[in-house]
């Protein structure tokens, strides 16, 4: 792709006082469309998601994961100095973003109401644990810890004991609806002039991904069972064992498919009428005697074997993959989709973001070393200029 191709944000400055994994996941989106994120880190070691491990080749692979194409500015916002500087910055900015503890940015003179005092065409963005306001607005609220709280990890798990979800879910959630959010201010924006103020929790993002299981309980009387790696209301929907000891995934999500697995893979078209199997709450009520009548069947072919077949009827199926199996996936391969990209411990690879546009790609910048452009920001936006 041509590197003069102009991307959708540019132009636009995002002045981010962020920290961990949310507001930093929505950020660095914002830059890979071609915003200017300048990102103020705390003297003495920044960004504490810096110092989460030591995994990408000396860096902690969470900040490199959220941080890439950002400024990183250091600054004291206890120095009257320094927060003159943050406010000559954000008086040009477009978008000023913010996950500090509650009430933190508003007592350092970078609250909503008083920003947007100044210049009603920016955009603030306020994430938070657990809103604004109601009980629970001081309480820390750490990735894992709004889980529990938002019943995830109650649905996660063996029958016998709950399990972390294997990546930040909070933080993933609170970040995109932190992105959309700041996307759709900016399109208003074009069309009113006036800039918004948002208003994001973690813990109302991740309850809108609660949305089935809130229902199911609800109105279904009993709530939905910790399933391990089976669906809790589909079957089969999950891990079969075959005959070289690997395991298949597949799903089967309507009467359809079904016929076709018994007919066409199984080889025993008499289950199609079997009592205990006839639609899909059946089956589910008798997943034991359904799994030991697919591995049953599986038990003669290998894992690679079945998935081919599976894929000729058109029954969903997976392979149980590493990350390492992931991170060379042979779609990702085939489509081109890894790219190199600096760091202070030089180049990293990683992978294009999700939303392909004909002619352009993501700007995919390097990840900033701790303050690596305090000095030419202070020049830039020192008092006169």
């Amino acid at each position: 792709m041509s590197g003069d191709v102009l991307l959708p944000l540019s132009g636009v400055t995002v002045v981010a006082l962020e920290q961990a994994v949310a507001v930093p996941f929505a950020t660095r989106q914002l830059a890979d469309l071609g915003a200017r994120v300048i990102k103020v880190e705390r003297p003495g070691g920044g960004d504490f998601a810096r110092d989460y491990d030591r995994r990408a080749k000396g860096l902690s692979a969470y900040f490199v994961w959220v941080n890439r194409g950002k400024e990183s500015v250091v600054l004291d916002l206890k120095d009257a100095e320094d927060r003159a500087l943050l406010h000559r910055i954000t008086a040009r900015a477009d978008v000023f973003v913010q996950n500090l503890a509650p009430g933190a940015a508003a007592r350092l003179g970078f609250g909503a109401e008083a920003l947007r005092a100044r210049d009603p065409r920016l955009i603030t963005c306020d994430l938070s644990g657990y809103g604004p306001d109601g009980p629970y607005r001081e309480k820390k609220a750490y990735d894992l810890l709004v889980q529990c709280e938002a019943g995830l990890v109650s649905l996660t798990g063996s029958p016998e004991e709950v399990a972390r979800p294997g990546i930040s879910v909070a933080d993933i959630a609170g970040g995109m609806y932190a992105f959309s959010g700041i996307l759709t201010a900016l399109y208003e924006r074009e069309r009113t002039g006036r800039g918004s103020a948002l208003s994001v929790s973690l813990f109302d993002a991740l309850a809108e991904w609660m949305g089935h299981p809130y229902f199911a309980e609800a109105y279904g009387g009993e709530p939905l069972p910790r399933s391990g790696a089976r669906h809790p209301s589909i079957a089969p929907y999950g891990p079969y064992r075959c005959g070289d000891g690997a395991r298949v995934f597949l799903g089967v999500q309507s009467d359809r498919e079904w016929v076709a697995l018994c007919e066409r893979v199984l080889r025993r078209p008499e289950l199609v009428r079997d009592d205990r199997f006839a639609d899909n709450p059946l089956r589910h009520a008798h997943d034991e005697e359904l799994t030991a009548v697919l591995e049953g069947c599986f038990a003669g072919h290998t894992a690679d074997g079945l998935c081919v077949l599976l894929d000729a009827v058109g029954i969903a199926n997976a392979r149980l993959r590493t990350v390492a199996e992931f991170s060379r996936h042979p779609q990702l391969v085939a489509r081109g989709r890894h790219r190199e990209f600096a760091s202070p411990a030089g180049p990293l690879q990683g992978l294009l973001p999700p939303v392909e546009v004909a002619g352009r790609e993501a700007a995919m910048g390097a990840v900033p070393a701790l303050g690596e452009h305090t000095a030419a920001v202070r020049a830039e936006f020192a008092a006169g200029t």
